[in-house]
């Protein structure tokens, strides 16, 4: 135990240490703090994004739906690889028109394109909507790691205040270079552990993937197929369309495509990118492997699978080393989201507020909000019941809201007016939202259907309640010629 407190410490102090390192040399104007000055190459940007990507809930989450779920994990391997081929065209877009216009944020983006203010704040509560609950996620991720991998000598409230300060300190004095910097550190440790995790344990408690797996379904008969009703084939197919086109509405990877010195980065990164997708396959082979190994964990429980089964089979040492690892995977995308959110409160809502304040004072507001944004998340992570959970599971739906909007306003002009695109964006949200807490579902409303319809996630259903918005009110209003002067260059 006296090993792991010592690797896990060691971990967290080195990642401190990168996080402000990374400042120096540079002065932490507003552009340089959210996004590193727009001079990222290929291997910053690659490990900025993987960062956002592979977060505590990959690293817990994805094993312990692996253990808890079976076959209906794996829709997480399709949608990225997906979300990455979409990519290659998307992102160079966004890139050119942001880069002209010396961008920050997602809002930004879509206030410039619609040039409506009132565009930008929407886009604004939508985003700070979303990341909220996510860094909370984050934040009670870590309590989780460092817990289990401490042995219970320190508590989850105490992992949670020990990293929020720290996200506090090396986010307000680095930015954006710090979070690319840890993630070299993440990233090169998540490598190693889940790979070597998802190698050994299968072999160990098997004797290799085939018999794994064969054990599995002869304990556990349709565990590796999709049911035929829940989580069936429509939900797998419709899942997976939704967080496929959702993943590049999240408002972090707008923040995360401006870093870039040049839009061949992200053709490169589309290339790559699904390669990584393999460090999820081992994290699933390590939550399969749990799955016998260590039963009976049940609902939220399964989430602690992983190190369940890394205790009962391996040294303090390496479930230190493993424990070290996730907790780098709650501190590199919980910088960002800290990062991001504090930028679309400074720039897109207090200068709303206050149209004439300099770029100074709106930095300094930005980094002021951190504290702030932190703080509030850590209350919640530790107070949050159900409501947190709820909204959490809502995020991929309320952010993909956002998708048609941002497609529509490609090419030389928008295609639709600000009217249409901001109403079917509340439109989606709202359908999101109501469905969502009340606890409905397509099968409780529409029982008459068929299986497959009822199966359907809900967002799916929003996005073309967003659609059909749209269609209708662009009927009636037109492009302003406000709208349909911007244009991507």
């Amino acid at each position: 135990m006296t090993v792991s407190l010592a690797i896990l410490g060691s971990c967290f102090v080195v990642a401190i240490a990168l996080g402000l390192y990374a400042k120096r040399g540079h002065t932490m104007t507003l552009e340089q703090w959210s996004v590193g000055g727009r001079g990222f190459g290929s291997l910053f940007v690659f490990l900025l994004m993987a960062g956002e990507i592979y977060t505590t809930f990959t690293f817990l989450g994805g094993s312990g739906w692996a253990y808890g779920k079976g076959a209906p994990a794996l829709y997480i391997l399709c949608y990225l690889t997906l979300a990455y081929s979409l990519s290659y065209f998307l992102l160079p877009a966004i890139w050119r028109y942001a880069r002209g216009r010396r961008l920050v944020s997602q809002a930004d983006f879509f206030s410039a394109k619609y040039e409506s203010p009132a565009m930008g704040l929407l886009v604004s509560v939508v985003g700070v909507a979303a990341l909220v609950p996510y860094l909370v996620l984050q934040l009670k991720g870590l309590g989780i790691i460092v817990a289990e991998a401490s042995y219970g000598a320190i508590s989850p409230a105490t992992a949670m205040w020990s990293g929020t300060v720290a996200l506090m300190v090396y986010v307000v004095v680095s930015g954006v270079r710090g979070s690319a910097w840890t993630a070299t550190l993440k990233d090169l440790m998540i490598l190693i552990v889940v790979v070597a995790m998802g190698v050994y344990l299968p072999f160990h408690y098997h004797g290799g993937y085939g018999a794994m797996f064969a054990a599995i379904d002869a304990a556990k008969p349709g565990f590796l197929t999709l049911p035929a009703s829940g989580m069936s084939q429509s939900w797998f197919v419709s899942t997976v369309l939704l967080t496929s086109v959702g993943v590049y509405t999240w408002p972090q990877f707008f923040a995360g495509v401006y870093t870039a010195k040049s839009e061949n980065v992200f053709r490169k990164n589309a290339v790559m990118l699904p390669l990584y997708q393999l460090v999820v396959l081992f994290v699933f082979f390590t939550g399969f492997a749990a799955t016998l190994a260590v039963p009976g964990l049940t609902g939220a429980d399964a989430d602690l699978s992983l190190f369940r089964l890394a205790k009962a089979t391996f040294a303090p040492w390496a479930v230190g080393t493993i424990g070290a690892a996730g907790l780098l995977t709650a501190l590199v995308p919980g910088s960002v989201l800290l990062i991001t959110a504090a930028t679309i409160l400074a720039k897109n809502v207090f200068r709303a507020a206050v149209p004439h304040s300099s770029e100074q004072t709106v930095g300094f507001v930005a980094r002021a909000m951190v504290p702030v944004l932190a703080l509030c998340a850590l209350y919640l992570a530790l107070h949050g019941g159900q409501a947190i959970v709820a909204l959490l599971l809502m995020g991929y739906n309320v952010v993909t809201q956002l998708f048609p909007a941002l497609v529509l306003s490609f090419g030389d002009r928008p295609r639709i007016s600000t009217t249409a695109a901001m109403a079917g964006i509340i439109a989606g949200e709202f359908t999101v939202a109501v469905v969502s807490l009340s606890g409905m579902s397509l099968a409780k409303l529409a029982p008459s259907l068929p299986q497959a319809a009822k199966d359907l996630n809900i967002g799916i259903v929003a996005l073309l309640v967003n659609l059909a918005v749209v269609a209708v009110v662009s009927v009636f209003v037109r492009r302003t010629p406000a709208a349909a002067a911007a244009h991507i260059s």
